[in-house]
Formats: structure tokens, sequence, C-alpha cells
């Protein structure tokens, strides 16, 4: 009974486990790994994203308020806010609108217009960097069951093929080689489940982070519009 109970434990299981079980489980401890890895490092450039973003747009919003076109420029730039997605996207339209403000252009070319395609440039790249990573998460929330069940179907082969070549019978023969062909599955779904989860919960603070790149964008572009309003007037004073 008491060796029941060895052979029953993880050591025990794994100690008799043929060569293909422990490459699955092996497989699923590196999937798990590599999935934590990426939660971490994702986490992290999301927090600091968030915060930093916060930071911005509390010093951005009075210059542009000023129409202090250099000022919000150079804060944008910044290497504090190095992880912002709002520093990238603002940063993006102000420059692109500041450079064809500085060029002799024809006067039906639409600097709003200019502005606008960088900022929508540099929207969707950051969103692509935001979503580094989670397509591993995807894939390895929904393949570990299937590695997990392909070690399970090889063990219980290998339990039947014992008890063919033992020739014992009865559920008592193969209940240890199931059990450990079973393991492989629970740890399949023990990989995938948090995998789901992360996976999930990221890609909304993706969505967020796109909302929020959205609704700065617009507020850039109203102030690129009433800028240009301000300078028509005042060409319009003068003549």
């Amino acid at each position: 009974m008491e060796g029941m109970n060895t052979n029953f434990s993880l050591l025990g299981m794994w100690a008799t486990m043929n060569w293909v079980a422990r490459g699955v489980v092996i497989v699923l401890a590196i999937m798990s790994i590599w999935s934590l890895t990426i939660a971490i490092e994702r986490l992290w450039r999301f927090q600091n994203a968030k915060k930093q973003s916060l930071t911005l747009a509390k010093e951005v919003t009075p210059l542009l308020q000023r129409h202090d076109l250099d000022g919000a420029v150079n804060r944008t730039r910044d290497k504090r806010f190095r992880h912002s997605h709002l520093a990238r996207v603002l940063n993006a339209g102000l420059t692109e609108f500041q450079y064809e403000k500085s060029q002799q252009l024809p006067e039906d070319f639409d600097i709003v217009e200019s502005g606008k395609r960088a900022i929508e440039r540099e929207t969707l790249m950051t969103t692509a960097e935001f979503k580094k990573g989670l397509g591993n998460l995807a894939t390895i929330s929904t393949t570990a069951p299937f590695v997990g069940l392909f070690g399970t179907v090889a063990g219980i082969i290998h339990a039947f093929q014992g008890m063919a070549l033992t020739g014992s019978g009865g559920l008592g023969a193969v209940s240890a080689g199931i059990a450990e062909a079973l393991v492989t599955t629970a740890f399949g779904l023990f990989v995938a489940i948090p995998a789901v989860w992360l996976y999930n919960y990221f890609l909304n603070k993706v969505d967020r982070f796109q909302v929020e790149m959205s609704n700065s964008s617009s507020q850039l572009i109203d102030f690129f519009i009433k800028n240009e309003a301000r300078a028509r007037a005042a060409g319009a004073a003068r003549a």
C-alpha cells in the first residue's frame, strides 16, 4: 500500500513514465515558463505606459492650450516618457505639423490632414508593439491542452502495452498507467487556463490604450485646426 502511494505521487509517476510522456511534460513546462515570462514583461510595459502617459497628459495639455507647439514637442520627446504610448502618438503628430509649418507649401496643402496621417501611422505601430507576445500567449492557451492530451494518449497506450506483456488484466493492472497518463492532460490545462486569462487581460489593456490614443489624437487634430484658424485670422488681419 505504501508503494502504491509512492507510485501515485508526482515523483513516483515521473519515474515510471515513458519517454513520450516525459517529453510532453518538459514541453509543457517550457510553455508555462514562456507564458509567465511574457506576462511579466507585458505587465511591466503596460504599467509604465499607463503611468507615464497620465503624467504626460497633465503636462502637455496646458502647453497645447497656450498653443506652445515647441514646448509640447520637447515634452513628448522627454526620456521620462519613453514608454508612453501617448508620447509616441503626440510626438508623431506634433513633429509632422511643426515640420510642415516650417516649409514653403502651396496654400491648398492640408497641413491638418498630413498631421492626421502621421498620427494614424504611429498609432498602428504603437498598437502592434503593445500586442508583442500576445500571439504567443494565444498559441500556448490553445495548444497546451492538446499537447497534454497527446501525452495522455501515449501514456494509455504504454499502460495497455504493459498489460499485454505481463498478461494481467483488470482495472488494477492499468490504473497506475492511466493515472500517469492523465497527469499530462491536467498539466496541459494548468498551463492553458492562466494563458487564456492573461491573453484576454492584456488584450483588454491594448483596447483601452487604443481608446486613449484615439481620444488624444482627436484632441490634437482639434489643436491643429484651431492653430490653422488662428494663423489665417492673423494673416487676414495683417492684410
